[in-house]
C-alpha cells in the first residue's frame, strides 16, 4: 500500500505539475489529501491536519511514519518548504506520554472543555496515549484508538517506563456492576466507587479482602467476592451465547447517555463495546465504525439468519445523492428479538405479536454483521489491554 500510493503521487503529482498552472500550494495540498484518505481516513482515530500555504506546511499529525514519507516525497519533488507541522506527542510533554485513568469512569470530550460533547469514556485501569495538553486537558488515545479529550484531575501521566513497570504489577479487575473501594475492610469509609471492569493494582490481601492501589497511589480494601485477578478473568472471558445475553440484561433499565460506555450511562454503540469488553473483547467505539468489522450476515431481514451476538445497524440508506448513515446498533438475542440502548437499555422485537414490537428500528433497519469468532482488523483480545495500547 505504501509504496503504491507513493508511486501513484509522484506519477500524478508529475503529470499535474505538466499541465496544470495551479500555484504549488495547490499540488501539495492534492498530495495531503491523497496521504490523509489513505492513512488517516477517519479523524476519531487518526490525525492529519495539514495544510500547505506560502511554502510552509503546517498544521499537526499524530502519523508520524507517513508524514515521514510525505516529507520523502515533497524532497524528491524539489518543493522548497519550511516545516512547521507539530509532531504528536507534541515535545512540551516530555517522557510524559503514556496515562492510566484514576476514576472509575473519565468522562473524554470532543474538545478540551467540560462543556464539551462527550465523545467516549475510559474506565479505571485504561491505558492511554498522551498526544497534547491544553490548560489541564490532555488529548489522549484509547485503546480502540479514539481521539478525545480528558481533564487532567481522572489521569496519572506516566513515562513509557513507568507505564511497564504498572504493566508487570499484579492486577484484578472488578466484576460487581458497581461497587467501592474502602479505607478499612468495615467499609465505613468510601476511597473510590469503581464499575464493572476497573483495574486495579493488587498489593496485599486477606482471606475475604484485596488491599490495592489505583493507579494514582491511593490505596484501600475490595472484598475478593467482588473482583478476580487479571490472568484469571481475562483466561475465563468467552462471548458465549450464554455470556453474552447475562451480561447484556444485567445492564437492563440503565439510562442511555450519549458518548457512554459505562454501567452509569451508555449510548447504543457504548453498550455493545460494554457487552463485548466485559465478555473480552475490544471492538471498536462507534456504530459507523463497528458495522465495517466482521461478516455480513444480513441485509434482508432473514432472521433465520442471525445468532446471538450479532450486531444489527440502523439508519438511512443510501441514495443517488446521499451516503449511507449509521446512526444505531443493537445486539441479537434470539427469538426474534434484540438488546439495544434507546433511552434505556431494553429489549425490542420484530415481531408484531410481542409487546416489544419496535417498528420503527425495524423500518431503518440496515443490516447485520458477525464479529463472534469471525477475524476482524479492529476487533482485540481484551488480554491485550495491558501489553500495548497500540494495537
Amino acid at each position: 500500500m505504501k509504496k503504491s500510493i507513493l508511486a501513484y503521487s509522484l506519477t500524478f503529482l508529475a503529470l499535474y505539475s505538466s499541465c496544470s498552472p495551479e500555484s504549488s500550494d495547490q499540488k501539495v495540498a492534492v498530495l495531503i489529501d491523497e496521504y490523509k484518505s489513505v492513512y488517516a481516513p477517519d479523524k476519531r482515530v487518526a490525525l492529519w491536519n495539514l495544510t500547505f500555504e506560502n511554502d510552509s506546511l503546517k498544521g499537526e499529525t499524530d502519523q508520524l511514519e507517513a508524514y515521514n514519507e510525505l516529507l520523502a516525497e515533497l524532497s524528491a519533488k524539489e518543493f522548497k518548504f519550511i516545516d512547521a507541522v507539530n509532531q504528536l506527542p507534541e515535545k512540551q510533554l516530555g517522557d510524559q506520554i503514556k496515562a492510566l485513568v484514576t476514576i472509575s469512569v473519565a468522562n473524554i470530550r470532543s474538545q478540551p472543555k467540560h462543556s464539551a460533547e462527550l465523545a467516549t469514556q475510559a474506565l479505571m485501569g485504561t491505558p492511554l496515549n498522551v498526544l497534547k495538553e491544553d490548560d489541564g486537558w490532555y488529548l489522549v488515545q484509547t485503546p480502540d484508538q479514539y481521539l478525545s479529550w480528558v481533564d487532567r484531575a481522572g489521569i496519572q501521566l506516566m513515562s513509557e517506563q513507568e507505564m511497564e513497570n504498572w504493566y508487570r504489577s499484579p492486577k484484578l479487575v472488578f466484576t460487581d456492576l458497581v461497587g467501592y473501594v474502602w479505607k478499612s475492610p468495615d467499609a465505613k469509609e468510601m476511597i473510590s466507587d469503581l464499575v464493572a471492569g476497573d483495574i486495579l493494582t493488587i498489593e496485599n490481601e486477606t482471606i475475604s479482602h484485596y488491599l490495592v492501589s489505583l493507579p494514582d497511589q491511593r490505596k484501600g480494601w475490595i472484598e475478593k467476592s467482588k473482583a478476580q485477578d487479571w490472568e484469571t478473568w481475562t483466561s475465563s472471558r468467552n462471548t458465549s451465547p450464554e455470556n453474552l445475553i447475562s451480561t447484556a440484561k444485567q445492564m437492563m433499565g440503565s439510562p442511555y447517555l450519549w458518548g457512554g460506555t459505562s454501567i452509569k450511562g451508555m449510548d447504543c454503540s457504548g453498550f455493545t463495546k460494554t457487552i463485548f469488553y466485559l465478555n473480552g473483547q475490544i471492538i471498536p467505539r462507534d456504530a459507523s465504525q463497528q458495522i465495517n468489522e466482521g461478516e455480513l450476515i444480513d441485509a434482508d431481514k432473514n432472521w433465520e439468519k442471525l445468532q446471538v451476538g450479532d450486531l444489527l445497524f440502523f439508519g438511512e440508506k443510501a441514495t443517488s445523492d446521499k451516503k449511507e448513515k449509521v446512526v444505531h446498533v443493537g445486539m441479537w438475542i434470539g427469538n426474534g428479538e434484540f438488546i439495544h440502548s434507546r433511552g434505556l437499555v431494553r429489549i425490542s422485537s420484530f415481531d408484531p405479536e410481542n409487546p416489544n414490537y419496535d417498528e420503527y428500528e425495524l423500518n431503518r433497519y440496515l443490516r447485520t454483521k458477525r464479529i463472534v469468532n469471525v477475524p476482524s482488523e479492529h476487533v482485540l483480545s481484551v488480554s491485550k489491554l495491558l501489553t500495548t495500547n497500540q494495537p
